[in-house]
């Protein structure tokens, strides 16, 4: 099969490495699917957990055995910090990079490229993307949904948002109320408070159903994104701040304390000022919100554009 975009000759051979945290696992999913389209990447997951590798041979970069059914890769994408090792020890295969995508703990010149949230205050450079927080598997919407149907994502204590339960509870409870025609889907995380949890599920009722988020698959996010209208999320929980921003429907913010100086804190912050996301105070203006939002914000596209014509593109050569 031959590669698309700016690619020349077979398709790029892709593994990834995972350490099995659903967060980790969507980066790599977000951006493996858009290597799939983009350049007709074939993907080939590895769990890091399978193959431990010792410090010495991580440092030597010589790999443990592994699954000889396995193509000799073209690309290895690593996320989680027990990934690492084995990335290191993958790094001399012939005519492979390696990509980290997080600020790691080695020296980046270990690896061939890094794809980082801006919010780690890394310097940029050839071989370094700097992202719009962290990347996701969510696919921007062509369209928003007609019914007034709203999504609220709970998360939890954080070293970067002051946590109070009743707050939180609060303010769902009153956004229910001042729109009482809508339907609303309520989802906590595995941070969420058990005591809160259990007030979020009293208010199911006829028009509010309440989700535990153990029993979510994969795609649920997703799919709930794409029926609803407005989508609230609390600020503390990054990774579904992004996730319903990057799909378009209008997203607001629950209103909780910053951390001072938290690197998270300013990166939501950043996400207020470009009109990608509003505050508590804006309510109005998210649910009476009649079209996607824009500017549009995709980085699991921009950083795989990013990967074939900087990385990719030196290994097809």
């Amino acid at each position: 099969m031959a590669a698309s975009g700016n690619l020349q000759g077979p398709a790029p051979v892709v593994w990834l490495l995972t350490d099995h945290k659903p967060g980790h696992e969507n980066q790599l999913r977000g951006l493996g699917s858009r290597l799939q389209v983009l350049c007709g990447a074939s993907l080939h997951w590895l769990d890091a957990r399978h193959y431990p590798v010792s410090l010495w041979r991580a440092l030597m970069g010589l790999p443990p055995v592994l699954d000889r059914s396995l193509p000799a890769p073209n690309l290895i994408l690593a996320a989680g910090s027990s990934t690492h090792r084995l990335l290191l020890s993958l790094r001399r295969l012939k005519r492979c990079r390696t990509v980290v995508l997080m600020k790691p703990s080695f020296p980046l010149g270990w690896v061939d490229a890094a794809i980082i949230p801006q919010h780690d205050d890394v310097s940029p450079g050839a071989r370094i993307l700097l992202s719009d927080g962290v990347l996701n598997a969510i696919t921007p919407l062509a369209r928003l949904a007609d019914k007034p149907e709203a999504l609220v994502l709970i998360g939890g204590p954080s070293r970067h948002f002051e946590w109070n339960d009743n707050a939180v509870f609060d303010q769902v409870l009153q956004l229910m109320q001042q729109h009482p025609d809508w339907r609303w889907t309520l989802s906590g995380s595995r941070r969420t408070p058990t005591e809160l949890s259990e007030r979020l599920r009293s208010l199911a009722g006829p028009k509010v159903t309440v989700v535990d988020h153990r029993r979510t698959g994969p795609r649920w996010l997703a799919e709930r994104l794409s029926q609803s209208r407005a989508v609230w999320v609390t600020p503390d929980s990054n990774s579904m701040v992004y996730e319903a921003v990057t799909s378009g429907v209008p997203t607001g913010l629950f209103e909780l304390a910053p951390v001072p100086h938290s690197r998270i804190a300013r990166g939501i912050a950043n996400l207020v000022e470009s009109g990608r996301a509003a505050l508590w105070r804006d309510q109005s203006g998210v649910m009476n919100q009649a079209s996607l939002l824009s500017p549009q914000l995709w980085e699991a596209d921009r950083a795989a554009a990013w990967l074939i014509e900087t990385v990719l593109k030196d290994v097809a050569a």
